[in-house]
């Protein structure tokens, strides 16, 4: 049995005595001393003292890392001398998370709860496009009708579906999110778009269209959530829970339509005037624009502003030379999600690649692969982009043109047969395609499966084997890559990291709650068969004494798989300077030796996360 009360003594021996300490806490796994002369302790004395893992120095404190048993020796500490008790509350500085990958982090958390009904239906929608082109089904039925309706319906309300989870990620109120998106795609306004002469009391703006738009709706439910806060402080509490989705909906509204709207619209114009410009002075410059950046302007809604540029080419030539490129880009995408699904050792991310490819090259639907797959993951997004700039080029060179508009995809490739040069259409579709796709399968991705396998991957599996499941939407990567020993060395345990995309933290299995701090920051966890896990909510977090953390449980209650334990605001946390890796990890190594099956890449809470390996389990294979 653990002597406590010797550990405790020990410890406050090593880093200098009592007197020698400004503050002392703790957190899930280790004691954090604020030191007046770190000069003074022994690193190699407290590493010798029984019940201490390891010593760490980080954040402007000498950290002690003890493991499950810390509460009790911060205990024997507090009997011993006067150290302990307060809370360290200072955020530390630190700097902020790339922009450009915050916004990717942002979009990709978004668009996550939805990706699958995306994928589906837009699967359903690319095999109801082929049916139609080889006259299978009449289009002009009403089979058809109905058809087209549930397999476009979803990505048309996009920014219905965008505001539900847009509202959960900026902790927003939904049913408020939805009226303000159900504006934005309201039959009348949808119809005024790019009327004449439209006011809002007298104020002029221009109208234009937001039916599968993504940025203009994140970016108005921000802004709710920043307005909810101010208006629930402000307003007396028996009206406030009418009045401010009254004020909300009535001031967000006609501020998209009169300051969103005119500006989405000036740079939509600005790009289309940029592009027919560099098109006349040097096509395959043009043809590179549009086949490297069409999937850009759509994330940012910017490519409305060429479809007036195809419609006035067609109207003055009877012929669209813009829109061939554009087939680059969008088949480049697919197949550089196609290569994904290749290289990918993943489950969840071969599983979501296999229909994003399929509905990309048939109906162009890319939204699966962009927002699911190849945005996060970087290197495939920019891979399209390259593919797709030179296969745009070589397809302007060829002065390839469509005499209709219509939706790129592999099947409306029927639209471009027959019209400029047939080779170059060709051989630029082909650089578009195999390109990305290579160089994903060749070059590759940040996987983490790519690293090396966890222990014990070949285990059997026991009847006290312990699946865990993931806590927190986000991506999973390696323990060893966590930037911090304690955790990176796996002295407290095997387990995994995921860097979360979503703020709520979910129970990965059936159990108890043994340890729920109330700064919110960690939470410990045992099932029925005795694993323990640790879920550590980013690093260093307990410095901020439970700011931006809201717990939903306390120590001994009973929870199932999927209850919330705690939620927290993600973007307040790393704005104060925090890392918000999330170590998951099994402390209980007499029990649990290794883990096996651990996921890797993109996840969502709920998925398997890895599986946590009984000695038995480990005897057997010896």
């Amino acid at each position: 049995m653990a002597d406590y009360a010797k550990t405790a003594a020990g410890v406050l021996a090593g880093v200098g005595g009592e007197d020698n300490v400004t503050s002392l806490v703790h957190c899930a796994t280790r004691l954090r001393f604020v030191l007046k002369d770190e000069s003074k302790a022994d690193a190699a004395a407290i590493k010798a003292t029984p019940g201490v893992i390891t010593v760490a120095q980080a954040g402007g404190q000498y950290q002690v890392v003890i493991g499950n048993d810390v509460p009790e020796v911060f205990a024997e500490i507090g009997k011993i001398s006067r150290v302990g008790g307060g809370q360290d509350t200072a955020a530390a500085t630190g700097p902020k998370g790339n922009l450009f990958n915050r916004f990717i982090s942002m979009i990709s958390a978004i668009f996550t709860p939805a990706l699958w009904t995306l994928a589906g239906t837009g699967l359903l929608k690319a095999f109801l496009s082929a049916a139609a082109t080889f006259g299978w089904i009449d289009a002009a039925s009403s089979t058809y009708m109905v058809l087209y309706a549930l397999s476009d319906a979803f990505i048309n309300f996009l920014p219905m579906v965008l505001a539900i989870t847009a509202a959960r990620y900026f902790k927003a109120n939904e049913w408020t999110s939805l009226a303000i998106a159900g504006a934005l795609v309201y039959p009348t306004v949808v119809a005024a778009n790019g009327a004449p002469g439209l006011t809002f009391f007298g104020i002029p703006f221009t109208m234009v269209s937001y039916v599968s738009s993504v940025i203009p709706i994140i970016i108005v439910v921000w802004l709710q959530s920043h307005a909810e806060k101010f208006l629930y402080a402000k307003l007396p509490a028996a009206i406030r829970r009418f009045v401010t989705p009254m004020i909300v909906v009535l001031v967000a509204v006609p501020l998209v339509f009169v300051v969103v709207g005119p500006i989405s619209d000036l740079l939509s114009r600005g790009v289309g005037n940029a592009v027919s410009w560099v098109w006349d002075v040097a096509p395959w410059a043009g043809g590179a624009i549009m086949g490297g950046l069409w999937q850009v302007f759509v994330i940012f809604g910017l490519h409305w502003g060429l479809v007036p540029v195809f419609q006035v080419e067609f109207q003055t030539t009877g012929q669209i030379l813009l829109i061939g490129p554009v087939f680059a880009a969008v088949l480049a995408q697919a197949g550089a999600v196609a290569g994904v699904w290749v290289r990918a050792r993943n489950k969840n991310l071969k599983s979501l690649a296999a229909p994003a490819t399929l509905s990309g090259f048939l109906a162009g639907i890319t939204e699966p692969a962009i927002y699911g797959i190849n945005l996060p993951l970087k290197r495939p997004f920019a891979f399209g982009i390259v593919g797709g700039a030179i296969g745009g080029a070589i397809i302007a060179l060829g002065g390839v043109f469509s005499k209709a508009f219509v939706v790129p995809s592999g099947l409306a490739l029927t639209a471009l047969l027959g019209n400029g040069n047939m080779v170059m259409l060709g051989l630029g579709l082909l650089v578009a395609i195999v390109l990305p796709f290579l160089l994903v399968v060749i070059v590759g991705f940040k996987e983490p499966a790519d690293d090396a396998a966890t222990p014990t991957d070949s285990a059997p599996a026991s009847a006290n084997d312990v699946a865990v499941l993931a806590p927190v939407d986000g991506t999973v990567i390696p323990l060893n890559e966590v930037a911090d020993a304690a955790f990176a060395d796996g002295a407290l345990g095997h387990g995994v990291a995921i860097q979360p995309r979503s703020g709520a933290v979910y129970a990965p299995f059936a159990g108890t709650v043994v340890a729920a701090f109330p700064t919110g920051h960690a939470f410990g966890l045992r099932h029925a068969d005795g694993a323990e896990v640790l879920i550590h909510i980013g690093l260093d977090t307990v410095k901020l004494g439970g700011a931006h953390f809201s717990v939903k449980v306390t120590t001994g209650q009973q929870v199932a798989a999927g209850d919330l334990l705690v939620e927290f605001d993600g973007d307040a946390i790393e704005k104060a300077g925090y890392d918000l890796t999330t170590p998951v990890i099994v402390t209980n190594p007499d029990l649990y030796p290794a883990i096996a099956d651990a996921a890797a890449g993109p996840i969502a809470h709920g998925e398997p996360l890895f599986t946590a390996v009984s000695v038995d389990a480990v005897a057997a294979t010896k």
